[in-house]
């Protein structure tokens, strides 16, 4: 390849990389011996095979061997390219095998997760018991949940630890995608899909409830009509006033309630 070492440099930021990572190499992946831009690349393509056998995903830690993509040498892992010389990765993390150009996305590698994140490393903590790294201003402000991060999106089914989305912690300490949560809020879904809890304060809301239910008045048969609910806010059991717009707990005073069955009293 004609041109200096600075030049293919500048040339490679420019033009190499993939949807997901601008970087100077391909990855051999080590599952199936075949080269990709970078692991989630690898995961696409395997998840379309046609024989569910066949597909699988690359395990990061696994990548031994990387392709220069200025001058196509294959070598063993590491930032600079032993051929040509040219920076594979403006970051480069020897753990997880990972290259990437863009560095204003403020790339770090958290020891708990085991993995990188991206954000900054100062504006970011580990919770332990959540088993994820969380924005700092949830540090003492989040209910724990433990590995709340370690299951898949209740909306959409993807996997939340490693996911390239952005991900929120509900007050419940349950997690979602952004804009899964964004698009359960926007079609008036205001639980947590997980739990049931309210995920907003609903204040405004269960008051418009008070003043239905006392402009709506129940017929003779059902006024003295009640039942068992249990409140999915404060998880309390009571029992209430039917009402066909809602029943309230007594407790917290939220309509997020379900009719149950009575409790079975000791004898």
């Amino acid at each position: 390849m004609e041109g200096s070492a600075n030049e293919r440099l500048d040339f490679g930021k420019m033009g190499f990389g993939c949807k997901h990572y601008r970087r100077r190499c391909r990855i051999r992946a080590p599952c199936c011996n075949e080269i990709f831009p970078c692991r989630h690349c690898h995961n696409e393509a395997t998840s379309m095979l046609r024989n569910p056998f066949d597909r699988h995903e690359l395990v990061r830690q696994d990548v031994k061997q990387v392709i220069c993509a200025v001058c196509d040498t294959e070598q063993p892992v590491a930032q600079v390219c032993t051929n040509c010389g040219v920076n594979m990765g403006e970051y480069f993390c020897e753990v997880c095998k990972f290259y990437d150009d863009d560095t204003a996305k403020g790339q770090f590698h958290c020891d708990d997760c085991g993995i990188c994140r991206v954000g900054g490393r100062e504006k970011f903590f580990h919770c332990k018991k959540c088993g994820c790294c969380y924005w700092v201003g949830l540090r003492d402000n989040h209910l724990c949940v433990e590995n709340s991060m370690r299951h898949h999106c209740p909306i959409c089914y993807e996997y939340l630890f490693d996911s390239l989305k952005d991900t929120t912690v509900m007050v419940c300490g349950h997690t979602m995608h952004c804009e899964c949560y964004n698009e359960m809020v926007t079609h008036d879904k205001y639980c947590c899909p997980i739990c049931s809890k309210s995920v907003i304060d609903m204040t405004i809301t269960w008051k418009r409830f008070d003043e239905e239910i006392e402009a709506t008045i129940m017929p003779e048969d059902y006024q003295h009509k009640k039942v068992w609910i249990l409140c999915n806010d404060c998880n309390d059991t009571t029992e209430v006033f039917y009402h066909v717009i809602g029943q309230k707990c007594s407790h917290c005073k939220s309509y997020n309630t379900r009719i149950v069955a009575p409790p079975v009293l000791p004898q």
